[in-house]
């Protein structure tokens, strides 16, 4: 029978599942090597098959009912005589009872190895093909991989690769390694079916037996039908408009702006963001609207945007939710295009609230206004000084562009982008994103050529696929940063009641941001980091660290750090070793860290750094505690003449200037070895202050120096981009 008639069979009767047979005439069909099998009706049958087989055999109870055949006690293994076969056959008939339509006789597969394979449709991301440890223990250990259909070949490679027991896929106990060209077309195979065959709901191959010749075989597979139908089928749902990105680009670059719901009352919104705007030096016109008119900080206001005299390229929106409809008549009225909608009480509110949003957005559509938010901190561009944040933060003008799900972690990210000296090219609070969403900005920021590196917060997407198109496509010429809330179970429900949207399966979307070539961070500080260092640095073309160090022990930890984050610390190569015994004394550690053993002497941190760089051995230097020393010495110093009346305030202060200047020699000479050698120098400092940034700047440079706090930041900033640099170089 063909697997066409065997599948309209299923949905004739409306079974959910294929029987274990016909999931293997499915995988047959697409060139999945399956166990050679017979079946047979009754116990003769059986025997006869298992003799015509071949001893030792395996029996299996058979019926679309039966799925975990195992913990069902109807799978007898290593069968050696056709009475045992009876035996078998009549065990499972009695376990199985009205569920069982037949017996299923294969031969026995020797092999000590065994995988799992699989396919499910994900509600976010589509078609979603899985690979990993085999067996009774898969979901125990649950070493798998995923990624997205349709897979590449070198999708399929990553995902043998990326399981912690890849191990099995050499050499092992006496058996041959793995036809891993075998495993991957079995990987394209089932991803073939979800692209290709959108009736079948997920497929699970368990286990993928390896034999001592290193052959993969298919013995046993489960493959779940489901009805395609836009009300079951969230692919065939229809997607949120796309949102043109010079639309979007136009709330970043207002040339007037109006705000609604001005208000004189410190505290209030519609006080701290025109007072905000106005105070950071906002070029274009602003105008303040309250239905009472009068003077609000000092400028006339408007009752109607209808009476403002010039035209409003952005309304600034602040009244409660449910006066915001009545607002849509008169912008259209006025010809104001674009909202940013700051008010709250929509969506994330629950029921009611979502419906208030949707019948707003239906109502701003028809009017032909694009809405930003609801539910939003705000927007700035420091490009051209508009800040429209409710944050009192205002970070120079840069290269990151960020977008945040949550108002408040955006503004601490700006807070820190301030503080660390890191600029910023644009920041959107994207709230409830009601039209404009994750996706549009992806897009819209692929585009922008003032940005060279995107920093993403979020919680949710609104359409998975397209987010992932969008990423991919993106990531290809600037590195996307994400930080994703909801990972956990806890978090996921908060995600929830704060957006208003629900949050994918971890793991999935760890699969994307993999694929995509999305950098993936745990932790708010890494985004800054990891922006700093794309912003500011080249990219290492390997993972091979050169460490320089002031101390022994700090060199340990990072080369420690270094190997478990994915990265190499080599040796040294024989004629470097030479070179830097003419810089350092003999008690040098003669070793890859390079311990400088504390020598003051600045010429000597500056050429071996350069030597370490020019070293063809090595992708990247992490200097440790060049950095620094003039606070170590300002407070050694203040010791000193507490301690000793005799000590001179005016010889530490001289001490104290000539190690600021060595310092900021030393920052220009290592931007122009990185642009000199084409590769990144990541510092960190011995001690720092809190006016201390991580960014140094230099000018007429492509390239920045940076200095972090700790070893952990310098070393993950490293592998990061390293990572990155492996999915450019695809």
């Amino acid at each position: 029978m063909s697997i066409e008639k065997i599948t309209e069979k299923s949905e004739r009767y409306a079974r959910r599942s294929l029987t274990e047979h016909e999931a293997k005439l499915l995988l047959k069909d697409y060139g999945i090597p399956v166990v050679k099998e017979i079946l047979a009706q009754n116990a003769d049958e059986a025997a006869a098959a298992a003799a015509q087989i071949g001893f030792p055999v395996v029996l299996k109870g058979l019926g679309t009912a039966l799925l975990h055949k195992t913990e069902l006690g109807i799978v007898h293994l290593n069968l050696t005589d056709e009475r045992s076969v009876r035996e078998a056959a009549e065990s499972v008939k009695t376990r199985a009872g009205k569920d069982l339509e037949g017996f299923l006789i294969q031969p026995q597969i020797k092999g000590k190895r065994e995988f799992v394979a699989g396919l499910f449709r994900d509600a976010q991301f589509g078609p979603v093909v899985m690979f990993g440890a085999g067996g009774i223990f898969t979901e125990a250990i649950s070493d798998v991989a995923f990624r997205l259909a349709p897979l590449s070949e070198k999708d399929a490679l990553e995902m043998l690769e990326e399981i912690h027991t890849k191990a099995l896929l050499g050499n092992f106990r006496g058996e041959k390694a793995v036809d891993k060209t075998q495993l991957i077309q079995i990987l394209i195979s089932l991803s073939r079916i979800g692209t290709q065959r959108p009736d079948i709901a997920e497929i699970d191959i368990n286990p993928l037996i390896i034999t001592p010749q290193g052959e993969v075989c298919a013995v046993d597979a489960l493959a779940v039908m489901r009805e395609i139908s836009p009300s079951s089928d969230n692919e065939a749902k229809p997607k949120a408009a796309k949102i043109d990105p010079a639309f979007i680009r136009i709330f970043f670059h207002p040339k007037s702006v109006a705000f609604v719901g001005a208000s004189s009352q410190l505290g209030k919104w519609g006080h701290t963001l025109p007072v905000v705007t106005i105070s950071r030096g906002y070029e274009g016109e602003i105008y303040l609207v309250n239905p009472k008119g009068g003077t609000i900080v000092g400028r006339e206001s408007y009752k109607s945007v209808t009476d403002i005299p010039g035209n409003v390229d952005l309304a600034i929106v602040t009244v409660p939710a449910a006066a915001v409809a009545d607002l849509i008549p008169q912008f259209k009225e006025k010809g104001i295009r674009n909202m940013l909608l700051i008010s709250s009480g929509f969506s994330e509110t629950g029921h009611e609230g979502r419906k208030l949003e949707e019948a707003l957005v239906e109502k701003a559509r028809e009017a032909g206004i694009l809405l930003l938010g609801p539910n939003t901190m705000g927007i700035c561009n420091p490009h051209i000084r508009f800040y429209c944040t409710g944050g009192p933060v205002w970070p120079r003008a840069g290269a990151t562009s960020v977008v945040a799900q949550s108002g408040n972690m955006g503004a601490q990210l700006l807070a820190f982008a301030e503080h660390q000296d890191i600029g910023i090219r644009a920041f959107a609070g994207s709230g409830n994103e009601a039209m404009i969403t994750v996706e549009d900005y992806v897009e819209a920021l692929g585009t922008d050529d003032l940005t060279r590196t995107v920093m993403l917060y979020i919680e949710s997407v609104k359409d998975g696929r397209r987010f992932f198109e969008a990423a991919a496509q993106v990531g290809k010429k600037k590195p996307i940063v994400l930080l994703k809330g909801g990972r956990t179970k806890a978090g996921q429900r908060a995600a929830a009641s704060h957006t208003g949207a629900l949050a994918s399966d971890s793991k999935v979307f760890d699969a994307v941001c993999k694929q995509a070539g999305i950098v993936k961070v745990e932790y708010p500080m890494d985004l800054l980091d990891l922006s700093a260092a794309f912003s500011s640095l080249p990219l290492p073309k390997g993972n091979r660290a050169a460490i320089i160090t002031l101390g022994g022990g700090w060199g340990v930890v990072t080369a420690d750090l270094c190997s478990e984050h994915g990265l190499q610390v080599p040796d040294l190569s024989p004629e470097l070793t030479e070179r830097i015994n003419k810089m350092l004394p003999p008690y040098w550690s003669h070793s890859n860290p390079v311990d400088i053993v504390g020598e003051n002497e600045e010429s000597i941190a500056m050429d071996i750094t350069e030597a370490l760089l020019k070293w063809e051995g090595c992708d990247a230097v992490i200097n440790l505690g060049i950095m620094g020393r003039k606070i170590l010495l300002g407070r050694v110093g203040d010791a000193s003449c507490k301690a000793d009346p005799s000590c001179s305030p005016e010889f530490t202060e001289t001490m104290i200037r000539q190690l600021s200047d060595f310092e900021k020699n030393y920052v220009k000479y290592v931007v122009t070895l990185m642009e000199k050698y084409d590769k990144p120098v990541f510092g960190v400092s011995i001690l720092t202050e809190d006016k201390e940034q991580t960014v140094y700047r230099v000018k007429d440079s492509r390239f920045k120096g940076i200095f972090y706090p700790t070893p952990e930041r310098a070393v993950k900033a490293f592998a990061r981009m390293y990572e990155y640099w492996r999915f450019v170089s695809r």
